[in-house]
């Protein structure tokens, strides 16, 4: 007969093995596979790591010989061509076709009436710059933007029921566009400016604008603001075209300085371009988020970010008091 003491003890064996079997159970199955979990999650396998770097590297040496080749082939035969076609053509003509006061009229026009056309403006500076240069040729290309920023927020106005429902289909330039309305005079301002600065196609800004709480006076004053850069990388642009294609038709002889200066002035050129569009963009997008993070109490209650949330408090007809 076996006593109630060794019982006890044989009943406590059965409780630890069986603790002990539960545990080294929960070592074997749980632990490891959570270790192997994490290690794969966080260790990516040396060989995929470096044929994701071998692909990487080839991609960008192959866009590199591809621009490279690009560049040459534009700068050998796509420029003397373009000069021979296009640019030294049309000087020719306009000399013999119109006075300049005339083509300063002609050029005031399509830079006010192409965007009401969603038709960029862009050749048109280069022309006012390459015929009229830097003083003239900025008169014209700020009077004639200017109206051509004017007249399609004008006729905007009376459509903004449907400008506002055609937006519907790109939420995210909304969003952008959303921001132009919001805040203070200044801030309304700024970010109009700051449009003009960036890639966002301002043609269709004037249009998109009257659907926010835009007054007129900062529309106006920013975007005038944001076109002066513009306006001096097209005159400048402009002039060193009318520069080439007078040495490439022997008409004047480029010295080493002018040779250098054009160099210089073109890179620098291009550096300033670039370095007021990534300010530009990366200003907006500040301005985004700072504008989503306001607003994070209804953006989590509803999911996303809606569109009908861009303000209507606009008359649906032209109110000649905004402009006071």
């Amino acid at each position: 007969m076996m006593t109630q003491e060794s019982s006890e003890v044989l009943e406590k064996h059965a409780g630890s093995g069986s603790h002990a079997r539960g545990n080294s159970e929960y070592v074997r199955l749980v632990i490891p596979d959570e270790t192997r979990a994490v290690e794969s999650e966080i260790l990516l396998p040396r060989a995929e790591s470096r044929l994701q770097s071998f692909w990487w590297w080839t991609k960008s040496s192959l866009w590199c010989v591809v621009i490279v080749l690009l560049a040459f082939i534009l700068i050998r035969w796509g420029v003397p061509l373009f000069f021979k076609k296009a640019v030294y053509p049309f000087m020719a003509w306009e000399a013999a076709a119109f006075g300049r006061p005339v083509l300063a009229l002609v050029l005031v026009a399509s830079l006010a009436l192409f965007p009401v056309f969603l038709i960029p403006s862009g050749p048109s500076m280069w022309l006012s710059g390459m015929i009229f240069g830097y003083g003239i040729g900025f008169v014209i290309i700020m009077f004639g933007t200017t109206v051509g920023m004017v007249l399609p927020y004008l006729i905007g106005l009376p459509f903004r029921d449907r400008i506002h429902r055609w937006l519907r289909r790109w939420p995210r330039n909304a969003a952008m566009i959303r921001l132009a309305g919001e805040g203070n005079w200044f801030h309304q301002f700024q970010v109009v400016a700051l449009f003009r600065v960036s890639p966002f196609p301002y043609t269709i800004f004037n249009y998109a604008v009257v659907v926010t709480n835009m007054r007129f006076w900062p529309y106006l004053g920013g975007s005038v603001a944001g076109m002066v850069p513009e306006a001096f990388i097209y005159i400048y642009s402009g002039r060193l075209l009318k520069t080439l294609a007078d040495a490439q038709y022997g008409r004047h002889h480029l010295t080493t300085v002018e040779i250098v200066y054009n160099i210089i002035s073109f890179f620098s050129a291009i550096v300033t371009t670039i370095a007021f569009t990534v300010y530009a963009k990366r200003t907006l997008n500040e301005l985004k988020l700072s504008g989503l993070n306001e607003e994070v109490t209804s953006v989590s209650e509803k999911g996303c970010f809606e569109l009908e949330k861009l303000p209507l408090e606009r008359p649906k007809q032209p109110s000649w008091s905004k402009f006071s």
